[in-house]
């Protein structure tokens, strides 16, 4: 993601229980969103299902596909309407205006709306150099454009910080205080993600929000993404951390990795998630983001999105 035979046998037994748990919701996968009878009945659901990009890394970064055809495959494979991108997978297209045209022109062609774009690799936010975090600011700028140019509610940046806790609020709460002054302009949300670090740890980074104080700044709250620090294997609590986020999300990231025969992931409890991210008052999309290794990345997302749309109806019911 010979020994060899045994690890066989069993992810032949993974793909077989994977398989059974989705086949129920086959009619759902095939996408109700493809049947106007059925439009009225999704207007109704709790919230709404987007697939972000990173679900297909393994894919994107072996050439397999391409960005480009990113809408087509969330429409026509999985029966997903919006779409949230990554901006390394198109990472000098930012100011490339007949790029950014062909993207809109493919998402119309599918029916498909783009969401967010996910920024990594331009620099930290909360760096405790002055010069530096100005160039990172700098350098969210040309990706605010673009995702205004693609119809994006939001790009989601990083948090990132050198800097202690108290030093390490002040300092993010700077640089995204600039970039969202920026994006405000082109009425673009900046959103923070946790994502490592400081960001892992939900009661600082909602802090780190409220201290910026402007209305388009806020969360992405990922339900797995709760490591501080890898070497000592520092965790925070993800049912906490998101709690504490959902006030400022604008939107969500439903992170997985495994699942059991039934059809549930098995590090996040989705339901209890489902129930602290609505009880926000949250109602908009909710990113499939498949990290997995026992399932592909195509049926990682299958395996997701069987078991929110199961989630939409269930909570749609109470």
């Amino acid at each position: 993601m010979s020994h060899s035979e045994n690890a066989l046998s069993f992810n032949s037994r993974r793909q077989f229980l994977f398989q059974s748990a989705v086949a129920a919701s086959a009619i759902a996968v095939a996408s109700p969103r493809f049947f106007p009878v059925a439009q009225a009945a999704a207007a109704e659901l709790p919230f709404k299902i987007s697939l972000a990009e990173w679900s297909l890394h393994k894919a994107l970064k072996a050439g397999e596909i391409d960005n480009l055809d990113f809408a087509k495959i969330a429409k026509q494979e999985f029966g997903i309407d919006a779409i949230e991108f990554v901006n390394q997978f198109f990472k000098d297209k930012a100011n490339d205006a007949a790029y950014l045209a062909e993207l809109n022109k493919r998402a119309a062609e599918h029916g498909v709306k783009h969401v967010l774009v996910m920024i990594d690799g331009e620099g930290n936010l909360g760096d405790t150099n002055e010069a530096s975090r100005t160039k990172a600011v700098e350098n969210h700028y040309k990706w605010v454009d673009a995702a205004k140019t693609l119809g994006c509610h939001s790009i989601r940046v990083n948090a990132a910080t050198q800097a202690k806790y108290d030093e390490g609020k002040k300092l993010a709460a700077d640089g995204l205080r600039r970039v969202s002054e920026y994006a405000a302009k082109s009425g673009i949300n900046v959103i923070v993600e946790n994502h490592g670090g400081l960001s892992s740890n939900g009661k600082w980074l909602s802090e780190t929000i409220a201290s910026v104080g402007l209305p388009n700044c806020g969360t992405l709250p990922d339900f797995g993404n709760f490591i501080i620090d890898r070497k000592t294997g520092e965790e925070y609590d993800r049912y906490q951390g998101v709690t504490e986020l959902m006030p400022y999300a604008k939107a969500v990231s439903a992170k997985s990795h495994d699942f059991d025969a039934a059809g549930n992931e098995t590090h996040t409890d989705y339901a209890k998630m489902m129930k602290i991210v609505l009880a926000a008052g949250y109602n908009g999309y909710v990113g499939i983001a498949y990290e997995g290794k026992e399932l592909s990345e195509k049926d990682g997302i299958k395996a997701t999105k069987a078991l929110l749309e199961r989630l939409q109806k269930e909570l749609a019911a109470k």
